[in-house]
């Protein structure tokens, strides 16, 4: 049985920047003997149960990245939890150190639908949540990762991908897809090819869902973190275009899936 210490103990009770007052605070909870340690954002102004949205990290792990992201989706009247798939303490430093922690999830699916499934009932048991009106996000591993949430079936009712991959070894099934679904995608990515969005959005065709996949033009992957840098030869870079593009595309889907 899991247990979630949503934890005065662990509290950041920090309130962030001005406008909404937003409040952070570490959460722990746990996928099997694992103890997993994700970030808990709020306006605490807002009274009454209010939908809720799951951020999935990109490769390197839950960092100050998905936290702004976070914050700035409570602002909007949501209750965030940014997942933490790799465990306390375990962080990447360097893009070698990212890719092995990533690979280990990527080669199990079964593995990262857990940990992902961890994160998905603890956001379910915040009383500020409402239960029935759940989204998830993610970037990069993270997009990824939403993704494979939705073809397992989870009561989700969407998912956005940030420049995740689009591949699977486990194909969805018709009618096994309950989540509307938003691919956001870098036309230009050499990770994430044509051929994988093709292939993807034949899996969508067969599965019955409801899909959609938004590029854009000149973008490459990682174009919503800073953090990548502004080089797209190098195959990863952030476009503040394609950033502020997809992040009102996001908004817009939230609004219409979760009525918000």
């Amino acid at each position: 049985m899991r247990r979630f210490v949503f934890a005065a103990a662990v509290a950041l009770s920090v309130a962030l920047r001005s406008g909404a007052e937003v409040r952070g605070a570490i959460v722990e909870y746990r996928e099997g003997e694992t103890v997993l340690e994700g970030y808990r954002v709020a306006d605490v102004d807002v009274r009454g149960a209010r939908p809720g949205i799951l951020v999935v990290h990109q490769w390197k792990g839950l960092t100050g990245f998905e936290k702004g992201r976070a914050e700035e989706l409570a602002r909007l009247g949501y209750v965030v939890l940014c997942a933490d798939v790799y465990g306390i303490g375990v962080r990447a430093s360097t893009p070698q150190e990212a890719g092995a922690l990533a690979g280990v999830y990527k080669k199990d699916r079964s593995l990262y639908r857990r940990r992902l499934g961890a994160a998905l009932e603890c956001l379910r048991g915040d009383p500020g949540v409402d239960r029935t009106r759940i989204a998830a996000i993610g970037y990069c591993f993270g997009g990824t990762g939403v993704l494979e949430l939705a073809r397992s079936g989870a009561g989700l009712r969407g998912v956005v991908s940030f420049h995740g991959g689009l591949d699977t070894p486990s194909p969805a099934s018709h009618g096994s897809i309950r989540a509307s679904i938003l691919v956001l995608h870098g036309g230009d990515d050499p990770w994430v090819p044509p051929a994988q969005v093709a292939a993807f959005e034949e899996e969508m065709r067969q599965s019955g869902a409801d899909w959609q996949v938004t590029a854009y033009g000149g973008a490459v992957h990682a174009f919503t973190d800073p953090g990548a840098g502004t080089d797209p030869s190098k195959g990863a870079a952030y476009d503040a275009r394609a950033d502020r593009r997809s992040w009102e595309a996001m908004r817009d889907f939230l609004s219409e899936v979760l009525g918000q």
